[in-house]
């Protein structure tokens, strides 16, 4: 997979102050509660919230502006940004990559209140010649050349309303001015999902529908694996191995029509001595958690970006050695960005896939605390000790 997020930056988006993250295909944040993972996670649901439902309401949804914006410091912080570098479109290269950036500002008016302003700037490389510049600010859409060549190319606007994303304006933008490539930009911001399997919701029987989206929660895990049954028979009869390797009362996996309906579907669990199957909605904690996790790293339609909060929560030490697995073969068709406390879990990463996230004394995250090159050179003095050993240690900083 040659098209991904290559970086993240992010200034006074709650505890992220100043925050330069590279992303690589599977990403690990370690750091004690409060250090600022879920905050990074966060912006990647804020994103995908600015594309679904627009600027405000996406601001509205957490409390407006001033949750939003970090806390720290003598003086409220006036303005917060988000900027992303990647290579999804076409042309784009590492070299050359494109560019998303969102700023937002806080300005005081004479009548004491406050009035928001947001400005927005899509940058990407066009088959040849120059590149776009899209820039979005006030009520005006502006399209501009970048490069070298041909001296200044003309600019023409285009009304926006004025708190509204740029990513509105795709039908009046024409192909030479990059409606594709934006386009392609709004499609994988849109996609980003912040994965966390709601147990309970994930025990009820689901709707059939044809080729579902795993939901965010695992709200439709029923039918998703259905579909998945139906549709791709390899990926299904490895998912069902690898949950069996895991859970050793497990003989297989199964689905029932619900008593009196013919459109909705439960999953049923063949276990070992047991004269009848299990239905998903008696299952224990870990096995409906697992399922949602394999189902996630199955899904033959992922997202640009999937976040996971917690991923080892309520999971057998025995599954993560399988679980990290499997991320890294998934991590060849989307990327992952993981949140976990567990010292086994990062026991088990490679040096260039853990993120160390600390708090400092103002309130702001250091992410990631300890460079790729540092934990390396540490895990070398160390003679090869886990990275969990060393994290739990402080060797590495972000102290649990």
């Amino acid at each position: 997979m040659d098209k991904r997020l290559i970086e993240l930056h992010v200034e006074n988006f709650r505890s992220l102050r100043n925050v330069t993250l590279p992303l690589r295909p599977l990403n690990v944040l370690v750091g004690p509660n409060g250090a600022g993972k879920t905050n990074v996670l966060e912006v990647f649901r804020f994103l995908a919230d600015v594309i679904r439902t627009d600027l405000v309401p996406a601001l509205d949804l957490r409390g407006g502006f001033e949750q939003v914006v970090f806390w720290g410091g003598r003086r409220p912080a006036a303005s917060m940004e988000i900027s992303l570098k990647a290579t999804w479109t076409t042309h784009s290269s590492r070299g050359a990559p494109d560019e998303y950036d969102l700023r937002i500002e806080r300005r005081a008016l004479k009548s004491g209140e406050t009035s928001l302003s947001r400005r927005e700037s899509f940058q990407f490389k066009r088959t040849r010649g120059r590149g776009r510049r899209i820039t979005v600010s006030g009520q005006k859409v502006n399209v501009i050349g970048i490069g070298k060549d041909d001296g200044e190319s003309p600019e023409r606007s285009i009304g926006i309303r004025r708190l509204s994303s740029g990513l509105s304006t795709l039908p009046r933008l024409s192909d030479e001015e990059g409606v594709a490539e934006v386009a392609t930009i709004a499609d994988r911001l849109q996609s980003f999902r912040v994965f966390d399997v709601d147990v309970t919701a994930a025990r009820r029987p689901a709707k059939l529908a044809a080729l579902p989206t795993l939901d965010e929660q695992a709200g439709n895990l029923a039918v998703f694996l259905l579909e998945l049954r139906r549709n791709d028979v390899q990926a299904w009869l490895r998912l069902q191995q690898d949950a069996i390797e895991v859970l050793p009362q497990l003989e297989g996996i199964d689905f029932a029509a619900l008593s009196g309906s013919d459109h909705e579907v439960i999953v049923t669990l063949q276990e070992r001595g047991l004269r009848q199957p299990t239905p998903l909605a008696d299952a224990s904690y870990g096995t409906i958690r697992l399922l949602g996790l394999l189902a996630l790293l199955y899904d033959p339609r992922p997202p640009a970006l999937t976040c996971v909060e917690e991923i080892d929560h309520g999971l057998h030490p025995q599954a993560l050695a399988l679980l990290i697995e499997r991320l890294r073969e998934a991590s060849e068709r989307t990327q992952f960005l993981i949140a976990t406390h567990s010292p086994a879990f990062a026991d088990r990463l490679k040096p260039e896939e853990l993120i160390v996230c600390e708090r400092r004394d103002d309130g702001s995250s250091a992410i990631p605390a300890v460079s790729t090159d540092e934990v390396n050179r540490i895990v070398e003095a160390s003679e090869g000790l886990p990275l969990g050993d060393l994290w739990f240690s402080g060797a590495l900083g972000g102290d649990l």
